[in-house]
């Protein structure tokens, strides 16, 4: 066996100043006998040592290491446990390697904390684009739902359908179609766009004198002038129901019309 190597477990405890004197004597001896690699060694070790106030090492210190540390913390306690009393208490000295441990272990802890937060952080924010994920899928979905209906609506025969002229002469009409069972869809090209705050919602118009128009639904059109209107819920039968109209009313709808229809078409 090299002569080196029952010196290899004493040397970081050497530079912490953690062996007793009988193992610190030994090291030295060796150390006067002109050992490069051990004098190295202590040098390496030292070096860390003073690197120890300014990061936190990922490594945590050998068993062994720890031992020989509480060992000595136990040994300087008792110590003074037993030391007589003096008159005038003398100013106790902390030794260097026990401020040094205690920073490295306060490191190590700031470490861990800052290591555990950053990682509740990005938990938290995975989790949120988790949910954004599945809601934007479920958007998607009910939008692919939307548009198989309108295109059942319009393609089938069954689907009456409605011409719904502007008011003005000179604007562009809509036009509806009608389906007993899949429902209704309007829908019409370069419609302008209604005022900020402001939607063009449908209504029915009853046969009955005496009815008041039934509020339907609502949207704006896109910024190319397409309007598209799905009612997925119109009565069951069109014998009740007169006209069909949109007007202009305040964002999230009004119970009853607001203003003259720009578009009104007759229920054959």
């Amino acid at each position: 066996m090299n002569k080196c190597d029952q010196f290899r477990e004493l040397i970081e405890a050497y530079a912490l100043g953690a062996l007793d004197p009988e193992e610190r004597a030994a090291l030295e001896a060796h150390l006067a006998t002109g050992c490069h690699d051990c004098s190295r060694a202590i040098e390496e070790a030292r070096w860390l040592v003073c690197q120890l106030a300014y990061i936190a090492p990922e490594a945590t210190p050998s068993d062994r290491l720890k031992g020989r540390l509480m060992q000595t913390v136990r040994a300087e306690v008792q110590s003074h446990a037993q030391a007589k009393p003096q008159a005038l208490p003398a100013k106790r000295y902390v030794p260097i390697w026990l401020w040094v441990a205690a920073a490295a272990m306060l490191l190590i802890t700031l470490s861990s904390t800052w290591n555990m937060r950053r990682l509740e952080k990005e938990t938290r924010e995975a989790e949120r684009l988790s949910y954004e994920l599945i809601d934007g899928n479920q958007r998607l979905e009910k939008q692919l739902a939307e548009a198989k209906r309108e295109s059942m609506i319009l393609m089938d025969p069954k689907s009456v359908k409605i011409m719904m002229p502007a008011s003005d002469k000179q604007g562009t009409q809509l036009e509806a179609k009608w389906h007993p069972q899949l429902g209704m869809v309007v829908m019409g090209d370069k419609i302008p766009m209604p005022a900020p705050h402001h939607v063009l919602q449908l209504w029915l118009i009853p046969k009955d004198p005496k009815g008041k128009p039934m509020p339907s639904m609502m949207t704006w059109p896109d910024a190319d002038g397409k309007f598209v209107l799905l009612v997925s819920n119109p009565p069951d039968s069109m014998g009740n129901v007169k006209a069909l109209a949109v007007t202009v009313e305040p964002e999230g709808g009004s119970p009853g019309p607001t203003t003259t229809p720009l578009w009104v078409g007759g229920v054959s």
